[in-house]
């Protein structure tokens, strides 16, 4: 098949959560089909490293964007019934490159990763189209909502009502929309749009993280997670507020490593607390990994799979994560990992690793099998195999080829 897939971020290189998706799903179908990939690019040195995925697809066009100019179309949107997130991700000549190719090029497929570029392609109907939401980002901006305080609550909030409704509107005008988790697959069929639906996992490089024999520090714990992340945020300042602190009373060697890049000040702050290092950008995660006698996910805000928990797992390290970032993974708790809600239960779990060997060689060991058997990539690509032949095999075309009015032609 020719398939024309669309991102709302560059898929390589794959380094952030965002882009480690599509790519996999990317490599996977180029092995049998011939894969056209546009997306959007925001630097020069950005578009260089995207140069690197030439080895895994048919062709590919990036657009460049600019970071003010896009803050501008999100506040143009602010009093419309478009999200205002869409215009971080809007681009004009992306918008007419897709006019462009779906009116001269016969796509037998057309697959889009994420909604803020569905509506690129909303109104092509000659074509069979699956939506990819990923995770449903009306209700992170929900959850938003929920850890702000007012004004910015109340705009978190209006942004993930308008996202809702745009989320149901264009899962109308595909022919299959997926999630990445049950538990966003079931907020998906909660919107009863009459779509056929579906969800695969996130996988994991399960031979790119893996135990390398490294003997773990019995006292060292680690968070790994991009901290321009307002949810990895929060979830450092409150657990080293109060968790920590309770944690080194009973442990005082005890000590919490942050690794993740761009900080903010806030964050390098907590580097000055007694027990916490703050890494920054670092060119490999790994060796922190392998080192820690466990990783803590205490995320209040998380929707989806964290990756971050799962490269722990693969890397026969124990994890201990709040019960919402937990239940993003499919696994159990306490079989394969532990979890918490309160700093009470976070303490609670982690000595319970810390002073037992035995514990924590089982959860390694149960972590580390469970993501061999259910968050590796092959697995996952069989299930999207799956959800394509379905669409594809299902689909009839509704009417001849054509765009709305936004997209300015009609055929």
């Amino acid at each position: 098949m020719r398939i024309l897939y669309l991102c709302h971020r560059f898929p390589y290189p794959p380094r952030r959560g965002g882009k480690i998706r599509p790519f996999n799903m990317i490599r996977h179908l180029a092995g049998s089909h011939e894969v056209t990939v546009l997306s959007l690019v925001r630097s020069a040195e950005e578009a260089r490293e995207a140069e690197g995925i030439a080895g895994h697809c048919h062709r590919f066009q990036m657009f460049r964007v600019h970071d003010p100019v896009q803050a501008l179309r999100m506040v143009a949107r602010l009093p419309t019934p478009v999200p205002s997130s869409f215009g971080y991700f809007y681009s004009a000549r992306l918008a007419a490159t897709v006019r462009a190719l779906a009116l001269r090029d016969a796509f037998d497929l057309v697959f889009v990763h994420c909604s803020s570029v569905a509506r690129y392609v909303q109104s092509i109907t000659r074509v069979p189209k699956i939506l990819d939401f990923g995770d449903m980002d009306s209700q992170k901006w929900k959850d938003y909502a929920r850890e702000r305080r007012w004004p910015l609550a109340a705009g978190y909030a209006l942004e993930g009502a308008k996202l809702e409704r745009e989320e149901a509107r264009l899962a109308r005008r595909f022919d299959l929309c997926t999630a990445t988790t049950r538990a966003e697959w079931q907020t998906l069929e909660g919107f009863r749009t009459g779509t056929a639906t579906d969800w695969f996992p996130n996988g994991v490089d399960t031979d790119y993280f893996a135990p390398d024999g490294t003997a773990h520090d019995p006292d060292q714990i680690v968070f790994v997670g991009r901290m321009d992340y307002f949810p990895n945020q929060l979830a450092m300042q409150s657990f080293c507020a109060d968790v920590l602190p309770a944690l080194r009373q009973r442990r005082p060697a005890t000590c919490l490593t942050i690794v993740g890049a761009d900080p903010p000040p806030s964050i390098r702050r907590l580097g000055e607390r007694p027990g916490v290092t703050v890494t920054g950008s670092v060119p490999d995660v790994r060796p922190y990994l392998v080192r820690a006698a466990l990783m803590v996910a205490p995320l209040a805000i998380a929707r989806g799979t964290q990756n971050k928990i799962l490269e722990g797992m693969a890397a026969g390290v124990p994890v201990v994560a709040s019960d919402i970032a937990g239940g993003g993974i499919d696994a159990t708790a306490p079989e394969h990992l532990l979890t918490a809600f309160d700093p009470a239960g976070y303490l609670e779990a982690i000595i319970r690793i810390l002073e037992s060997p035995a514990e924590r060689a089982r959860l390694a060991h149960a972590g580390r099998a469970r993501m061999l058997s259910h968050h590796a990539w092959p697995q996952s690509m069989r299930r999207l195999d799956g959800i394509v032949e379905r669409c594809v095999t299902h689909w009839r075309p509704a009417q001849p080829l054509q765009f709305s009015r936004h997209g300015g032609r009609t055929t």
